[in-house]
């Protein structure tokens, strides 16, 4: 089964050109049908090859699927592979299993929408690039798919074109994202100098035989880090993200939720062999990654459109990835992600059921008490926020509490940061459950009037996602708790070097402790937020750190000052006065000299006879002078 790897990919290509050509001639229900069941295919693919590889067990180290040659110049040879190995099975099952169910919600959240055959287009061409990123052999191909998941971000955040502020957001995103892949390229560049090769099946073992020099491995792993902090939303580049949230709530959860801002975790994990022995690295990873996990967390309390709540806890999250990454626990940043997809997942369709019934609205302040009239919605919503406080037994619980056990180990001080945002986490995300859903409703009578749930083909997919963020932790069950850690030992494999992220080195009582107290100051965040907005009326103004937060440490503004000022004043003074004045000015000068020289030779031709004879006179006399006394 692992030699038909090639149809995981190629489906959703289908799905896109089909949709993408003939959108005018499909029904939207064929549309939907193309669009989902591709994807769907997909998924019944990677799960028979996730079965075949999870029967061999750990004598499986991977398998290359040659499909043609790609790039052969001289000594560089790029065949155009796939690589299959447990890590790339565990990721096709999340873009292909969440990818399927944001498709089916997307055909009711969508439904009435004008460009529904090009939405669902776009959806399935994100889904073959991110595919194509994760299958790739070598760090061509994924790059390839790295470049075509941001594309697919600038088509989707803009799918609303005709609103300025989404077309904004959508360049924003893709010029910020360039900024992080310039990084990858360049890491790119330094590992083919170093190594002559990119092929993943002959780059990492040199990479273990050549680890002596730390300055270079160093180097280049902050170059690709480079990278996964552009496409993965971590400080300074992650400002694209809460903004990329005017694109459709789908996108948000298919994109900025469960698949394009892994990239970056997926990169860095494939790349755990170069990160090994790139300390210094590591300590830069685990430092950016705790700093983001802190902002973000910040910012978000002080929210109230419901999906950048959701945004700012997403980049939250993912700097608790690249934490556990820091200290060398690969596989546990690769248990979040799969518990992270599925609770933030089904929380973006959450608030998208909740927009939906709201007539487009997202101010939190004007909602409240939709528990009664979305019931569905609300249970729902309610598991994914208790999977991302940490709430045992729901799925977040078990690779939250397994970072915060990685990085106790490895620091006291980043475990104390990760601890006061995780219990910001249970606060903020509990602030939204509480004001969107419990206290009176605040919006318009007319809004009132139609609160309904949200269709089955909306609702589905809740619960499904819904049940996924209460189980999914078994695959992560630690032994102190009867359990065998099945995904550590499934990846095992993968992971190489130092720090394969398996189980913490710390005695079952100290793991307990570190359990309970994560979870009790969870629980101490969530009866603050119950007391604090259980009766929400209105919120004063904020002021002071308040106002602060809520202005998003004017982190935005910053870049404004700093940056976009400065660049715009630099290409003013470029185009009126280097160009303008210099360049167009010499050119135009040298064209306005040619036509003056020719306006003025004209003068000579006015056709009278006597004038030209008077010519002659004189140049026969200059010819005279000329022989006699300066020839002579």
């Amino acid at each position: 089964m692992i030699q038909l790897v090639w149809l995981v990919p190629l489906l959703p290509l289908i799905g896109f050109l089909i949709n993408g050509l003939f959108r005018k001639q499909l029904s939207k229900a064929l549309v939907g049908i193309v669009g989902s069941g591709t994807v769907l295919g997909s998924f019944i693919v990677s799960l028979m090859i996730f079965f075949e590889i999870n029967g061999m067990g750990n004598t499986f180290a991977g398998q290359e699927v040659f499909l043609f040659d790609f790039i052969s110049a001289g000594t560089l040879r790029l065949p155009f592979s796939f690589w299959v190995d447990q890590l790339s099975s565990v990721f096709l099952l999340v873009i292909t299993g969440v990818g399927f169910l944001i498709h089916v919600y997307s055909t009711g959240y969508m439904h009435e929408d004008e460009g529904f055959a090009k939405f669902f287009a776009y959806l399935n061409l994100f889904v073959f690039s991110m595919l194509l990123l994760v299958l790739g052999a070598n760090y061509v191909i994924m790059f390839i798919g790295w470049e075509g998941v941001g594309l697919c971000s600038y088509l989707l955040i803009g799918f609303w074109y005709k609103n300025i502020e989404y077309t904004n957001a959508a360049k924003k995103a893709f010029i910020m994202n360039r900024i992080g892949d310039l990084g990858f390229l360049i890491g790119m560049f330094l590992l083919f100098a170093q190594f002559g090769t990119l092929n993943y099946t002959e780059l990492f073992p040199k990479v273990g035989m050549a680890g002596a020099d730390a300055a270079n491995f160093n180097l280049i792993a902050i170059c690709l880090f480079v990278g996964a902090m552009g496409k993965s939303a971590q400080v300074p580049l992650y400002t694209w993200l809460p903004d990329a949230m005017a694109g459709p709530t789908p996108v948000s959860a298919l994109i900025h939720a469960a698949t394009m801002v892994t990239a970056g975790i997926y990169m860095v994990v494939r790349s755990n062999v170069v990160y090994s022995f790139a300390i210094d690295a590591q300590h830069f990873v685990a430092i950016i990654g705790v700093v983001t996990a802190l902002l973000a967390a910040t910012i978000a309390i002080k929210q109230n459109d419901i999906k950048k709540v959701l945004a700012y806890s997403t980049v939250s999250q993912l700097g608790f990835m690249f934490l556990a990454l820091g200290v060398g626990a690969y596989t546990t940043a690769v248990f979040h992600v799969i518990t992270h997809a599925f609770f933030k997942a089904l929380m973006f369709l959450g608030s998208g059921s909740v927009i939906h019934a709201m007539g487009g609205e997202q101010d939190i302040r004007k909602m409240g008490g939709l528990k009664k009239q979305m019931p569905i919605t609300y249970y729902t919503f309610l598991i994914g926020c208790l999977a991302i406080a940490g709430i045992i037994p729901f799925s977040g619980f078990f690779s939250k509490d397994e970072i915060l056990m990685h990085v106790f180990e490895h620091n006291k001080v980043l475990y104390g940061l990760a601890v006061a945002a995780a219990m910001m986490t249970a606060f903020y995300m509990f602030r939204l459950l509480f004001v969107t859903f419990h206290g009176k409703f605040r919006g318009t009578h007319e809004q009132e009037h139609h609160l309904h749930e949200s269709p089955a083909s909306m609702t589905f997919p809740l619960i499904v996602l819904a049940i996924l963020s209460l189980a999914g932790g078994a695959i992560g069950i630690p032994e102190v708790m009867g359990g065998h850690n099945w995904l550590s030992h499934f990846l095992g494999a993968v992971i190489v070097g130092h720090g394969a992220g398996h189980e913490a080195a710390l005695s079952h009582s100290e793991e307990l402790v570190l359990m309970a107290v994560a979870m009790g100051l969870a629980l101490v965040a969530i009866l603050g937020a119950w007391s604090y907005f259980k009766g929400y009326n209105a919120e004063k103004e904020s002021s002071g750190l308040g106002k602060v937060m809520e202005n998003k440490w004017y982190v935005d503004e910053l870049y404004d000052a700093i940056v976009v000022k400065p660049l715009k004043a630099l290409s003013g003074f470029l185009n009126n006065v280097i160009e303008k004045l210099g360049i167009d000015g010499l050119v135009n000068g040298v064209g306005k000299t040619v036509n003056w020289g020719g306006q003025q030779l004209r003068l000579l031709q006015n056709g009278q006879v006597g004038f030209y004879l008077f010519f002659m006179v004189i140049g026969m006399a200059l010819l005279f002078i000329l022989s006699v006394f300066i020839i002579n």
